[in-house]
């Protein structure tokens, strides 16, 4: 089982939770603060490990009117300052080969969207910087095609890569989570992370706007940690029905401490009787 290492937590599929959490978009430096100080408070209450997210550029909205984001200069300002704020790791999104460089002299992961996990290109670039790699499996890819994905970055040298599911697509705006997948992924020896909020996601589901239903992501939450994951990923906000992008799966900021407390019961159980397959 692979260990990946990021700014002194230690990630696996056999150790304590890693909560990776944070708005969908980032909006100002105050409010990526307000929120990455909350989530790291009630991290360190419950002992989960904490890694802050925030996307500078939404590249795959639904509609040309949608808001994009502030784009990678001011975003990696954001980044910078909330690391300098709170010394935890964060990870953002690359959309494009050109960006890697430059999102990782900031970032700590580079995440690769679900759509591009197959863009060799973004791969190979992403993986030449060094930095962990968090590859998000596509909605049309079968949990066993992931180790071509793997082999991409692994042609690096870099082996310092996640896993994330997020649901697969099924009939029109509408997606399935496959818990099967999370231990198929995680034969590859490599961290397994659930994206709790993506997956209960509607894609387009609104017209001009993906719906969603958070109300179902603590569910999703619980059934992957219950399966003994690295990670479970979570966009929050204090105000989701009034968030810039994805504010119908996101998760109510003020719900996060209670729900953490509850997941990592589940992954301490979790981990105590792990699963043999």
């Amino acid at each position: 089982m692979k260990q990946v290492t990021c700014s002194g937590l230690t990630i696996a599929n056999d150790q304590p939770l890693c909560l990776i959490a944070g708005p969908c978009q980032l909006e100002s430096v105050d409010h990526a603060q307000m929120i990455a100080g909350k989530m790291k408070e009630a991290c360190e209450k419950s002992g989960a490990q904490f890694i802050f997210k925030g996307s500078f550029d939404k590249a795959n909205r639904t509609s040309l009117s949608g808001k994009r984001g502030l784009g990678v200069d001011e975003g990696l300002k954001i980044m910078q300052a909330v690391k300098d704020a709170f010394n935890v790791p964060v990870l953002t999104d690359v959309h494009l080969p050109d960006q890697c460089a430059d999102v990782a002299s900031v970032c700590d992961v580079l995440q690769i969207p679900a759509f591009l996990c197959r863009q060799t290109d973004l791969l190979i670039a992403a993986g030449e910087t060094g930095a962990v790699i968090n590859v998000k499996k596509g909605q049309f890819l079968a949990p066993w095609d992931m180790p071509n994905v793997i082999s991409k970055i692994e042609s690096t040298g870099n082996t310092r890569i996640m896993l994330t599911e997020r649901g697969t697509s099924f009939g029109y705006n509408t997606l399935v989570a496959d818990m099967r997948s999370l231990p198929q992924m995680a034969a590859t020896g490599y961290p397994v992370v659930m994206d709790a909020t993506h997956s209960v996601q509607q894609p387009g589901g609104q017209g001009v706007s993906s719906g969603g239903q958070r109300e179902f992501a603590p569910v999703m939450a619980r059934a992957a940690i219950a399966l003994g994951v690295a990670s479970v990923f979570i966009e929050t906000h204090e105000d989701p029905d009034n968030a810039p992008s994805d504010g119908p799966n996101m998760i109510p900021l003020d719900k996060m401490p209670a729900l953490l407390g509850e997941l990592m019961q589940f992954d301490q159980l979790a981990k105590a009787n792990p699963i043999h397959i």
